[in-house]
């Protein structure tokens, strides 16, 4: 089988698939949306889910609309248009709400290309001046709400949804802060800073250089994993330290010894 086939018969698969869930989302009134985008081996994707309740059984329902590749920085540009998606499956008036995680990037987009009366409220700190004030002469003067105008579907700008942020990724934000008053703790402070000041420079050496996580990986047959700023769990538990730890359980200290010299890094 060539590639070519191969690729045509996923583009058919896909065509079928994307057919199939638009049908089902056509009598739905009320759908809500996931997003999230996330790296893996320095590739960057983005998922987009919707989740609705069918009208007839009640069941709860959901499909996976699109995972793709995103290239280039995840600009609020970047990211709005891969959130167009909702327009290809005709659900873009239907979605109650778009939930993502805290992201500065996320809540940008919707902020800049979001429907939330509350990004596009003008006037609300009371100092707009009434019609009529302040005028002089008798000439009348039509005020136009500008968000209005900005707001106005023209089919030259993205708009998305209304804004949901992540209640499990608050939570995990409050531990990682709450873990950090730890830090007040001068002997603990210095212990901590010092061992992770290692740890993130091995760590940031194998993000951006493709021949350290070679060199890594030839010593180690596993690959460094890197810390998620979004997943705080993934610092100790399920991947980067515990990664560390293991490297150092079967390989031994003289691995991450050879390794940091290396590639020029603290032991």
């Amino acid at each position: 089988m060539t590639r070519l086939t191969l690729r045509s018969m996923i583009d058919d698969a896909s065509k079928g698939m994307k057919k199939a869930v638009t049908e089902a989302m056509r009598g739905v009134d009320h759908i809500a949306t996931t997003t999230d985008c996330w790296s893996v081996r320095r590739w960057s994707f983005i998922g987009v889910t919707a989740h609705w309740i069918d009208p007839d059984s009640l069941k709860r329902c959901s499909a996976a609309l699109a995972c793709k590749q995103l290239r280039g920085s995840h600009t609020v540009d970047v990211l709005a248009n891969a959130l167009d998606i909702h327009s290809e499956f005709e659900i873009r008036g239907k979605i109650q709400r778009t939930t993502t995680d805290n992201g500065s990037n996320f809540i940008k987009a919707f902020q800049v290309f979001g429907e939330d009366e509350n990004n596009n409220a003008v006037g609300s700190d009371g100092d707009a001046s009434q019609p009529g004030e302040d005028q002089e002469g008798g000439e009348e003067v039509e005020f136009v709400d500008v968000s209005v105008l900005l707001n106005e579907d023209d089919g030259l700008e993205f708009q998305l949804p209304k804004h949901q942020r992540c209640a499990c990724h608050l939570l995990n934000l409050i531990a990682t802060v709450d873990a950090q008053k730890a830090t007040s703790n001068e002997a603990y402070k210095k212990v901590y800073r010092s061992t992770f000041g290692k740890c993130n420079a091995l760590w940031n050496k194998c993000g951006r250089s493709t021949l350290a996580a070679e060199t890594v990986e030839d010593a180690c047959s596993l690959q460094l994993l890197r810390p998620n700023a979004t997943r705080w769990k993934s610092l100790f538990l399920e991947q980067a330290v515990e990664r560390l730890l293991r490297i150092i359980k079967d390989k031994g200290e003289g691995t991450i010894r050879v390794l940091c010299t290396d590639l020029k890094v603290s032991m």
